[in-house]
């Protein structure tokens, strides 16, 4: 399969964005990964800024949107939270050899190019703005108030009480809302590609796109249970909250995936 010059350009855009994790290994899937999503949305806009149709423009702006929420997020907790860079000392390796460095940095530019290839291909294909392209965008517009009202309500909640796990507002519904709101954009994003998604190359690797990262929040998701029942594990009123409420997805009784050790990312 050929890819397209503006492919590689995404591409270029991507890799270029989260070297940044060169500094710091983890800003590779952190800093690197938000800010990334939003180049690739204002890049997007730029190359075909001609042939732009409404619903295309939305979802471009959506992924700048997206990315620069995150990407500024994330990055005030780096900065700014001394609690959280507490709680992740000695989780965060710091003597990553330079060859795996390399070997992230590309898998995770060709991740992100990959996941936004739905709207890629709507604007390179010339598919212009159809009923998906207005369902996807509203549903990456959800994912987006999702993920950030679950932001909010855990800051608001570790203000009150920062030893406590939180398990109020959207932590009622799955223990990582967080993660959901981020599964809920992306599949918003699969969405809007159908009707311009041509053959089969093309819906594969928007499908590897989309598993990958749905790869990635699963692992997530491990990662910070693993560490909550480190912090929690002998509350009472944890133990109850994860025996009744399902870690990612609502109202699939799935309580726990510390167990699935493939789910490393």
């Amino acid at each position: 399969m050929v890819f397209p010059v503006n492919f590689w350009l995404l591409f270029a855009a991507a890799m270029v964005i989260s070297s940044m994790g060169f500094k710091k290994y983890v800003w590779f899937i952190s800093l690197g990964y938000g800010f990334s999503i939003a180049g690739e949305g204002l890049l997007m806009a730029i190359l075909y800024g001609k042939t732009l149709t409404t619903g295309t423009l939305i979802c471009c702006l959506l992924f700048v949107i997206y990315g620069l929420r995150l990407g500024g997020y994330l990055a005030i907790r780096e900065f700014k939270s001394a609690s959280y860079n507490k709680n992740m000392t000695g989780e965060i390796k710091t003597d990553v050899p330079f060859g795996v460095k390399i070997a992230i940095w590309v898998t995770c530019a060709v991740l992100y190019v990959l996941q936004v290839l739905p709207v890629f291909y709507r604007l390179h294909n010339g598919s212009g703005t159809n009923v998906w392209t207005w369902v996807g965008a509203a549903v990456m517009l959800f994912g987006i108030l999702f993920e950030s009202a679950a932001d909010v309500q855990k800051n608001q909640a570790k203000k009150v009480n920062p030893k406590r796990f939180v398990d109020t507002g959207l932590y009622r519904i799955v223990r990582c809302p967080n993660y959901l709101g981020e599964m809920v954009f992306w599949t918003g994003v699969l969405l809007s590609g159908i009707g311009s998604l041509s053959g089969a190359g093309q819906w594969i690797m928007a499908l590897v796109g989309y598993i990958g990262i749905i790869f990635v929040m699963f692992s997530g998701a491990r990662r910070l249970e693993i560490r909550q029942n480190k912090n929690y594990g002998s509350d009472p009123e944890y133990q109850k909250y994860v025996k009744t409420v399902p870690i990612l997805v609502p109202f699939i009784p799935l309580y726990s995936v510390e167990k699935y050790k493939f789910l490393v990312a």
